[in-house]
């Protein structure tokens, strides 16, 4: 059972930065992809960017080129950053960590990401 525990949301000013982190334990595969995604109030939940544990990393269009993300592959332990630049108020969103080993996947609780001034 995998566990992932999320921080560093929080209320930002438009142009502003944040950096989430997902902490995942319980890893038992060498291969897996983590990433983030996020949902706005009424909107479905959307992929933000993935990475794979060898480091292979994809964005969605929206957030290319403000946006990175990184991973630390402890083996069992393994931490997701998302480094968030440039933050506009259309990314005010909850941000959910996702773990994916083929058809099994785990979910953070999510994470409050608010850009406003």
């Amino acid at each position: 059972q995998v566990q992932l525990v999320e921080s560093g949301g929080g209320l930002v000013q438009p142009g502003g930065s944040l950096r989430l982190s997902c902490a995942a334990s319980g890893i038992a595969s060498l291969m897996y992809t983590m990433g983030w995604y996020r949902q706005a109030p009424g909107k479905e939940r959307e992929l933000v960017a993935t990475i794979t544990s060898t480091g292979s990393a994809t964005y969605a269009d929206s957030v290319k080129g403000r946006f990175s993300i990184s991973i630390y592959n402890g083996g069992a332990r393994s931490t997701v950053y998302l480094q968030m630049n440039s933050l506009q108020p259309e990314d005010t969103a909850v941000y959910y960590c996702n773990f994916r080993v083929v058809i099994v996947e785990y979910w953070g609780q999510g994470t409050q990401v608010t850009v406003s001034s």
